[in-house]
């Protein structure tokens, strides 16, 4: 038994078997739950199977009247509802965790919006397929399973039934035993050793072909039962979008405090300091020209963080020469020496461009605040359809993302546009941040 303190909490690792998976499978209650699951899957299947097909054609033959459509909304809210169940069942016995699928989307309250949210609900059709198809493979499933099973117990017991069912194999057989009133013997010993060893391989298999059985159920669940990729994909895209523009809003608001803040109050400060040298000029030209070349020295100031401002809008650099010189600028700035070597056959989309050049001024800027860093580098290039970044530093690491800080809101931008950003930065360092972006957003 070991004990793994390495995420910061114990766990236990499974005991080591003494017997390999192949001896053990017969025997373990995984099998015998996957068993179980075969076993029932026929009678539901019939009965589901029954509920859709007769329900189904009752209400398409009546929809010449108005009982068509109610008759059709029941039996496919029938479907869901045995669909609850065969969730229910697959994760009891096959362990398998398969989401709801898509709740019905009623526009207004009402049995007409209900209906009709049911007939146009594509999980519910779903259903309907999964009673059709799931009857067959159950009926084929549970012949398989049972047949394999009892053939592969029965032969591998075969030797126990000369005791159960003692016979007679004649006078020149083997004795097996005798008393005063019958002997029962045996023809061939043969018979029985190879009986019995095809028995034991079919004892061992029969696990290992209810799994693969299983196997399909559980496509079958998952796929027909649980929500649809194009649901799950559209419920992803929502999420992304509200990312995107509370990102977008919090953008602006620091573009708002920054301006009101920084150059706004610099420009007014200027305005008056030139006033008050306009009204000086005549009566006092020295302290005039003190007051004006101050005030020069404001507008450098206030231009210069204009200049800053707007490159953190976009910056014109990586515009006209890309993540290369874009990179290697926001290097420069940082306060401990960064290695920037960029690696690419092309130029990424815009939109992917600017999210991988703000990571990484984010990631340096952290790094110059608060890595206690000698040295930085920054690696840049293309894998296949993605565009990867790695940021490393030889700081103090203990740097993480699921606490909130910077690197939280950094990796939800980056997965709004379905990229990923992992953190490895153990406690005493070095830390590595590596992020993957689509090459085309």
């Amino acid at each position: 038994m070991v004990t793994d303190y390495g995420q910061g909490y114990a766990t236990r690792s499974e005991p080591r078997h003494r017997l390999p998976a192949g001896l053990r499978a017969p025997f373990e209650a995984r099998s015998w739950r996957e068993f179980g699951y075969v076993l029932l899957s026929l009678p539901v299947a019939a009965v589901l199977f029954s509920w859709t097909v007769t329900m189904v054609t009752l209400g398409a033959g009546l929809l010449v009247t108005f009982l068509g459509i109610p008759v059709l909304a029941a039996a496919l809210a029938g479907c869901r509802g045995f669909g609850v169940l065969e969730r229910a069942r697959a994760r009891g016995l096959l362990g398998l965790e398969v989401a709801d699928p898509e709740p019905l989307r009623m526009r207004k309250p009402g049995a007409a919006a209900w209906m009709g949210a049911m007939l146009k609900s594509g999980a519910s059709w779903r259903h309907v397929l999964y009673a059709l198809v799931q009857f067959p493979w159950a009926v084929f499933s549970f012949s398989v399973a049972v047949t394999f099973w009892s053939c592969g117990w029965g032969l591998l017991s075969y030797p126990l039934w000369f005791w159960v069912f003692p016979t007679y194999a004649g006078e020149g057989g083997i004795q097996l035993y005798g008393d005063a009133h019958h002997s029962v013997y045996l023809d061939n010993p043969f018979e029985i050793t190879v009986t019995a060893l095809i028995g034991l391989v079919f004892t061992l298999a029969t696990p290992w072909l209810v799994r693969a059985l299983t196997t399909v159920d559980g496509l079958l669940v998952r796929g027909l039962l649980g929500p649809s990729p194009l649901s799950a994909r559209v419920v992803e895209l929502e999420s992304d979008r509200g990312v995107v523009v509370d990102t977008a809003a919090a953008d602006l608001r620091r573009i708002e405090r920054d301006l009101h803040d920084g150059a706004q109050a610099r420009l007014v400060n200027l305005a008056m300091d030139l006033g008050l040298a306009k009204e000086k000029l005549r009566e006092d030209p020295r302290t005039a020209a003190r007051m004006v070349e101050e005030a020069h020295g404001e507008v450098k100031t206030a231009l210069q963080e204009l200049r800053d401002l707007a490159r953190g809008i976009h910056p014109a650099v990586l515009t006209d020469r890309g993540l290369d010189a874009a990179l290697s600028a926001v290097a420069s700035r940082c306060t401990v020496p960064v290695r920037v070597e960029v690696d690419l056959p092309a130029r990424p989309a815009p939109a992917i461009e600017g999210i991988a050049y703000f990571t990484v001024s984010e990631l340096l800027q952290n790094i110059s605040k608060h890595s206690g860093a000698r040295s930085a580098s920054v690696d840049v290039w293309r894998s296949e359809d993605r565009l990867m970044l790695q940021v490393t530093d030889d700081g103090v690491g203990g740097a993480d993302a699921s606490r909130g800080s910077g690197l939280a809101g950094l990796a939800a931008r980056l997965d709004a546009v379905d990229g990923i950003l992992m953190v490895d930065s153990p406690a005493g360092g070095p830390t590595r941040v590596i992020a993957e972006l689509p090459w085309r957003g």
